[in-house]
């Protein structure tokens, strides 16, 4: 190119068109977001048995590889065929990897969700008999200040009243039978939908683990082919950072918040207290958000034990806040570490922001994004200092005033 001709005028007109084309998408994203989103989304809806299947397989890889790597390991000393070994081993590892997940899912229906399931329709049908227990708790509580029981019970009988009637117009709703055939059709074509996806979305885990070697080399390959070998290495190493921020902290946030739901679950067996299955299955999953996430599950259970027992209801967010100290400060750095290197703040942003464009799917991926992005940006801005020989330990622009241009020196 640099030999041709026209050669330089070739490499601006490629270089505006790529501008005007980057400047355009982020017009687009900015005042489209909208319509951007509803892309991204239908896009998505097509996709999502695919991406059910790299979820599956990125959370399952750390079983199929365990599993290989045992099953390689008794192989190799009774037998000599490195062929033979790695076939049986995949299909050992693969074996594995879906009985985990078919003991996950089979758990899931056969346990917690009748039981989440039935204490639902329980509390439907106790609105009532609890609305009543609550009204005369009020007046007990409150019998020698008049005033305030009587705004207390105006408030509360404002939104008893509110609860009622939204459950009876839906009462009236399911009892037209054009409006229950269509709902319960659209149930069953969601639920049939849901089934495929996650059968094909098995299906395409199960290619992925086993191929996932393959893809990487093919990636490896791709890189060095069309960048230059020092670009090429320095992707693939950011990559392998992406990958042990990403896994570090959700595969962690996983298991941290299933011991939490269990931990829940048995304080809050061991309290006697109503819907403990329930209420622990949304602890838990909760939990997943950070920062928020304890909030989110703990305000909805506190407010369904208040319509059972005002003083359960306080009990359990005594021990909430127990539980989320002791992950706070003992469970949660024990299995998280520093896998984001984020400090509070920029945690706190990073939910705020991916969570405003993504919603909840956002506050579970927020903070690992942000972390690899300021990452990226931190050794960008650090090679740039070393290249004009100025420090890069951020403690010594504290208190700066300007640095000599002469000498490079920080000056105070």
């Amino acid at each position: 190119m640099k030999d041709h001709k026209f050669g330089k005028y070739i490499v601006w007109g490629v270089t505006a068109f790529l501008v005007i084309l980057a400047s355009t998408l982020v017009v687009m994203l900015i005042f489209k977001w909208n319509s951007v989103y509803a892309a991204l989304r239908f896009l998505g809806d097509i996709l999502s048995p695919i991406t059910y299947g790299i979820i599956l397989a990125y959370l399952l890889a750390p079983v199929y590889n365990g599993t290989f790597r045992l099953v390689t390991g008794l192989l190799e000393k009774v037998m000599k065929n490195g062929k033979r070994i790695r076939s049986i081993s995949r299909f050992a590892s693969t074996a594995a990897s879906l009985v985990v997940l078919a003991g996950v899912v089979t758990g899931l229906f056969l346990t917690i969700i009748p039981t989440v399931w039935e204490s639902v329709i329980g509390i439907v049908n106790s609105i009532p008999s609890y609305a009543g227990f609550v009204s005369r708790w009020i007046e007990e509580t409150f019998a020698s200040y008049p005033e305030v029981e009587s705004t207390v019970m105006s408030l509360y009988g404002q939104a008893v009243n509110s609860l009622v009637g939204w459950i009876q117009s839906n009462g009236d709703w399911m009892s037209n039978l054009e409006a229950v055939f269509g709902r319960v059709f659209s149930g069953i074509i969601g639920l049939v939908n849901v089934g495929k996806n996650s059968l094909i979305g098995a299906i395409v885990m199960v290619y992925l683990l086993n191929i996932k070697d393959t893809l990487l080399a093919q990636a490896k390959k791709a890189a060095y082919g069309l960048f230059s070998v020092k670009f090429a290495n320095s992707l693939i190493d950011k990559c392998r950072f992406v990958h042990r921020v990403f896994g570090g902290f959700i595969v962690g946030k996983i298991i941290d918040s299933c011991i939490i739901g269990v931990l829940t679950f048995v304080v809050l067996t061991i309290l006697r207290m109503p819907y403990a299955m329930l209420i622990s299955v949304i602890i838990g999953v909760t939990n997943v958000i950070p920062v928020f996430g304890p909030f989110i599950g703990a305000i909805p259970s506190a407010l369904l034990l208040l319509l059972v027992n005002p003083r359960q209801c306080l009990i359990f967010l005594v021990v909430i806040l127990l539980i989320q100290q002791f992950d706070g400060n003992i469970l949660g750095p024990k299995i998280l570490g520093d896998s984001t290197g984020l400090s509070s703040f920029w945690v706190l942003f990073s939910i705020l922001f991916f969570g405003g464009l993504l919603g909840p799917a956002g506050m579970v991926i927020g903070v690992p994004t942000f972390a690899v992005i300021y990452k990226l940006i931190t050794e960008k801005i650090e090679k740039r200092l070393n290249r004009k020989k100025l420090p890069t330990d951020t403690n010594e622009y504290r208190e700066l005033d300007h640095i000599d241009e002469e000498r490079g020196i920080v000056v105070r």
